[in-house]
């Protein structure tokens, strides 16, 4: 099937700077998604518009798309600085903008395509039918969906793309509905600075004071790994694979990256009725492997039903990947017998293991030294507060310890350099003219020619003569296209002698000509129009848990019917109890003490029942409460009031609260 006639599948890579946005395309992505100046969910990952206009110009030579993160609730003294820098990234080149807040779609914005953001908290075919027919081309569906359910949201969505997180880090509450970070510190998540409570330690206790996890990170997730439900994800109505990352180093989205380019395109030759969204093959220098950068062990989540081990309780750190365990420990260093004769230590790597209390503990090698065979000696760079102490001082690293490295400094000296090329096939044919010579190139989508003109002069020698015509004609080398030889097409009535210098300069000639046709048939994606009039939203009432913000998005939803709309939190409105994380993962769960799980068990069912429990850390004290009908956690609390008090005086603020009869 055509590639033109074929559904598109994109795989979505993270960049937080073009730099390693341009490496994210070159090792595999169809699309990059990357923060602005400002107003993205990340806050310390933001561009300035000229360097993402270099990377828009670098991905559009693939065909491959640009987006950007314009994801933030916004307060009213914000949207004209909004709509300004969209129309600044609309003429950088960039080709969608992925949205959060509804108030940005009643501005004057660029003709350009907008994507629901995770953030928008897409769980129900209902309201990402809305979502479509309010004018948005592309969403990302919530992270805690189940096949079941993304096929029913496509059954219902027929012309927006579905897209969803397959690799990364795990936010524990549905997107869009966590607070915590705002109550406890004052950053809001949804104003893209979280504080990430969900991945500290807390103390959980039952309904009569008992302790049933101490320190735990109970609330910490392990890291979203799909790698092997892609084609049911495609099957369900996925089209584009998100990986997270956003915060993420080169070595780390290059890996990933590359990792799901080579199962998207093992998916593409299984079912010919897919192609890539974008252009070229590409080639590596090294074995993609996830589990060699940052990870926290990996999950399918729930995509295919709720599991048991989704949490990374212990630690919401790398620990790395086992390789051996300690012989001896001396005064100054401390002996490894390694796994395997094939691994290696390397001077800077990080070794870890944990202690007798379950706690990671870790070191850097200063200088690894082998013993021969499998047998290392290591130096550890010892912990300032440790300096002049022996080795054997550090936390349990003793005879018989398992380690495992999260730093290899060979697999990132490896990464550090080029470590991919990705090069778009084409087919080169050579024909004879009245006047000399025609040159044609061709992807096959675009085509482009150049002329030489010079005397048809017979070679002395025909064979070699030939290999000189080809040889020349597929040094392609430094452009974005690669020739097999039996491309190189030769529709000559005998081989010429064409001097070399010539042929370089029609190659040349003819590159510049196809790069030429590529450009002038870039097309910017289409964008969608909402459909008028305006369909109505699932709900007439929202709550805060809805972020409305400002008074245009609090119009965008009157608009849509909506008839009671109350504040986003950081209005500071609910300032009583509130739910400020509403989560799939159960803690109950997880700690076997959910009532599901005691159902049918001899002389437990009918004991346990699903009583709030409450988590601690420090001074913050917070209710956990089980909504066992769709089976949900909410994490329930009060803004502090020293947060209330910091922000009445860093920002005066205006919120709109509306109700019936009141117009905004």
């Amino acid at each position: 099937m055509s590639s033109r006639l074929a559904q598109h599948l994109e795989l979505l890579a993270p960049a937080r700077d073009a730099a390693i946005g341009i490496e994210a395309i070159n090792h595999g992505a169809d699309a990059v998604y990357i923060g602005g100046p400002s107003f993205g969910a990340r806050d310390k990952a933001g561009n300035p518009i000229g360097e993402i206009e270099r990377l828009c110009a670098h991905a559009h030579h693939h065909g491959a798309r640009i987006f950007v993160t314009h994801n933030t609730i916004l307060r009213d003294d914000e949207l004209e600085g909004a709509r300004r820098m969209a129309w600044d990234l609309w003429n950088a080149g960039v080709d969608a903008l992925i949205v959060q807040d509804m108030g940005l779609t009643m501005l004057d914005l660029p003709p350009i395509q907008l994507h629901a953001s995770t953030q928008t908290d897409i769980r129900t075919p209902e309201k990402a039918r809305f979502l479509q027919d309010a004018g948005f081309s592309q969403m990302v569906l919530a992270r805690e969906l189940t096949l079941k359910q993304i096929g029913a949201i496509k059954a219902e969505v027929r012309d927006a793309t579905l897209e969803f997180f397959i690799h990364g880090a795990l936010c524990v509450a549905y997107s869009g509905n966590c607070y915590i970070s705002h109550a406890v510190t004052g950053r809001s998540a949804n104003r893209g600075s979280c504080s990430q409570e969900c991945r500290q330690p807390w103390t959980v206790t039952d309904s009569a004071g008992r302790i049933v996890a101490h320190d735990k990170h109970v609330l910490s997730l392990k890291d979203n790994d799909q790698s092997a439900n892609l084609e049911a994800l495609v099957d369900a109505g996925i089209r584009s694979f998100k990986i997270e990352g956003r915060y993420k180093d080169m070595a780390t989205v290059k890996n990933v990256t590359a990792h799901y380019r080579q199962l998207v395109d093992q998916l593409l030759e299984r079912r010919p009725e897919f192609a890539a969204s974008s252009d070229g093959h590409c080639r590596y220098t090294f074995a993609p492997d996830p589990e060699r950068g940052f990870n926290r062990g990996g999950t399918d989540y729930f995509v295919n039903g709720r599991r048991e081990d989704i949490g990374a309780f212990d630690t919401p750190k790398h620990a790395g990947i086992a390789i051996g365990h300690v012989t001896r420990v001396h005064a100054d260093s401390f002996d490894v017998e390694l796994n395997s004769a094939e691994l290696a230590l390397n001077n800077g790597d990080a070794l870890t293991w944990w202690d007798r209390q379950g706690e990671l503990q870790g070191v850097p090698v200063n200088v690894a030294q082998s013993l021969g065979g499998r047998l290392w000696r290591v130096f550890p760079n010892m912990p300032k507060e440790m300096q002049g102490q022996a080795v054997s001082a550090l936390k349990d690293l003793r005879k018989d310890a398992e380690i495992s490295r999260n730093r290899d400094m060979a697999w990132e000296r490896l990464l550090d350099k080029k470590s991919a090329e990705r090069l778009i096939p084409v087919t080169l044919t050579l024909q004879e003219t009245d006047t000399g010579f025609a040159l044609t190139l061709s992807d096959g989508q675009h085509g482009a020619s150049a002329e030489l003109r010079y005397p048809h002069e017979a070679a002395k020698d025909a064979a070699r003569a030939e290999a000189t015509l080809r040889e020349h004609l597929g040094k392609l080398g430094g452009t974005l296209f690669e020739a097999e030889a039996q491309n190189i097409i030769l529709e000559l009535s005998q081989p010429w002698f064409v001097p070399a210098s010539l042929l370089n300069a029609l190659r040349r000639d003819a590159v510049a000509a196809l790069e030429a046709a590529r450009a002038a048939t870039w097309q910017r994606l289409p964008k969608a129009q909402p459909v008028e009039p305006p369909v109505p939203y699932p709900e007439d009432t929202l709550s805060y848990l809805a972020n409305v913000y400002n008074s245009q998005a609090a119009a965008f939803y009157a608009r849509h019917g909506v008839k009671v709309i109350d504040a986003a939190y950081e209005s500071h409105e609910e300032l009583g109890e509130a739910s400020l994380m509403i989560t799939k993962h159960c803690v109950r769960f997880s700690l076997s003490l959910c009532p599901k799980q005691a159902k049918g068990v001899t002389g437990v069912q009918g004991t346990v029942r699903a009583e709030p429990m409450t988590i601690t850390q420090g001074k913050e004290k917070f209710t956990l409460r089980f909504d066992c009908k769709p089976c949900e956690m909410h994490v329930v609390g009060k803004i502090k009031p020293s947060v209330i008090k910091q922000q009445a005086r860093e920002v005066p603020l205006t919120f709109y609260r509306t109700r019936p009869g009141v117009s905004v």
